[in-house]
């Protein structure tokens, strides 16, 4: 019955099959009367015949495949040749593992995503604040909100599904007003499948995404800090609060374990990146994770950390490039990165003046102090400086794809 279905009214299909199979009857009376006839004349008429044949064979079949590709593909704005070329191209590509959180990491994957399919997404489950964090708090569920940024970066649907996810609601009363509509969705999703893992798997469906975003860890996780005074924070929303140097990270419950689709990832990589991203709040959250670390220290490609442009008041203050790599040794061990990669474009002078007032500034690239930890830095003019101080998506992509093919 299932087959059947192709022959339904208004399918647009019965009409091309019918059109199809007359032309190849035709074709093949036509060869008949070529063979087997003596006359010129005769022969001449049935070489028409083949050739009507041929032309209602090519028409049925390019009518036909139009009405598949106009089910498949409804919006002309898809074009086919894209879906070519992710499903041919971009499927042989590398394979990354992208490690962080925040919109460091989601920058990242919008460049990517141009040049592989094979992207897998590590995301920190440590946050606690914003929409996030009134949705772990009120429903018991891992924080959405860094997974929700990363679905969208790699979305290959439409620019209106990925506006959706983004979608902050302004009014509402209390219980919906800054609320993000991909976060209630991925929410909702976890209940249904009773799973926060499954839920993401869904969610990453409906947006088609190329690659995949996983959490770091399945555990409720608290993410603290403890500064040099000896005072301790806990929740990753009031770390950078304190304005005092920190001295260590820790998590809790210390003995969580990372998701077996994590490890899996890392350990079938071709490269590793780890940031762009706030060093104590976005990247350290997955360091941390029991086991995560190590086997990104036993891994045998190659491993890029990616520092960001300033620094960040309340959690890098006055931090050099080989501050940043300090930190993540110190939480870690030696080894886990081989390329810093750093931005070595001026940054303009009227957002500096606005960064400074916030207490931000560039990042000093103390190169002689890298070399001693035994790490290569590449520098690369990586920002976009409008009215906010980003990474270029493209050209840190092309940066990595570089270093891997040993460009750098």
């Amino acid at each position: 019955m299932q087959k059947l279905k192709w022959l339904y009214p208004g399918m647009l299909i019965k009409r091309w099959i019918f059109f199809t199979t007359i032309g190849v009857f035709l074709i093949s009376m036509g060869f008949t009367v070529v063979i087997s006839e003596q006359f010129a004349t005769s022969r001449t008429f049935g070489s028409i015949i083949v050739f009507i044949g041929i032309i209602c064979v090519i028409s049925g079949i390019k009518r036909m495949i139009r009405s598949f590709i106009s089910v498949l593909l409804p919006n002309e704005d898809e074009r086919l040749v894209d879906r070519f070329f992710s499903r041919r191209v971009l499927a042989k590509g590398i394979k990354v593992v992208a490690i962080g959180g925040g919109h460091g990491l989601s920058t990242l994957l919008q460049g990517l995503k141009r040049y592989t399919n094979n992207i897998t997404a590590i995301v920190t489950v440590a946050d606690d604040g914003g929409s996030s964090g009134r949705l772990r708090e009120e429903f018991d569920v891992l924080p959405p909100g860094d997974i929700r940024n990363c679905l969208v970066a790699l979305a290959n649907e439409t620019a209106l599904l990925g506006d959706l996810f983004q979608f902050r609601f302004k009014e509402g009363g209390q219980a919906l007003k800054g609320h993000n509509f991909g976060n209630l969705f991925i929410t909702a999703m976890t209940r249904v499948t009773g799973d926060f893992e499954k839920a993401i798997k869904e969610s990453s469906k409906v947006l088609a995404i190329r690659g995949k975003v996983v959490p770091s860890t399945t555990a409720k996780v608290i993410l603290s800090a403890q500064y040099k005074d000896g005072s301790v924070i806990r929740g990753e929303s009031k770390i950078p609060e304190k304005q005092i140097p920190i001295e260590r990270m820790f998590i809790e419950p210390e003995d969580c374990i990372p998701t077996d689709d994590a490890i899996t990832a890392i350990r079938e990589a071709d490269v590793i990146v780890i940031g762009p991203g706030s060093l104590y709040t976005s990247i350290m959250p997955n360091l941390l994770i029991k086991g995560l670390a190590k086997e990104i220290q036993k891994s045998k490609v190659k491993k890029i950390y990616i520092c960001n442009v300033m620094t960040q008041p309340g959690e890098t203050d006055n931090y050099t490039l080989s501050d940043h790599l300090d930190a993540i040794i110190k939480h870690t061990a030696e080894g886990l990165i081989d390329y810093v990669v750093v931005n070595n474009q001026n940054v303009p002078n009227s957002l500096l003046e606005k960064y400074e007032k916030e207490g931000a500034y560039p990042v000093k690239k103390d190169k002689e102090e890298i070399k001693k930890l035994g790490v290569k830095i590449v520098t690369a003019n990586i920002i976009n400086s409008q009215d906010y101080i980003r990474h270029n998506p493209k050209r840190l992509a092309k940066i990595i794809l570089d270093i891997v093919s040993s460009v750098f």
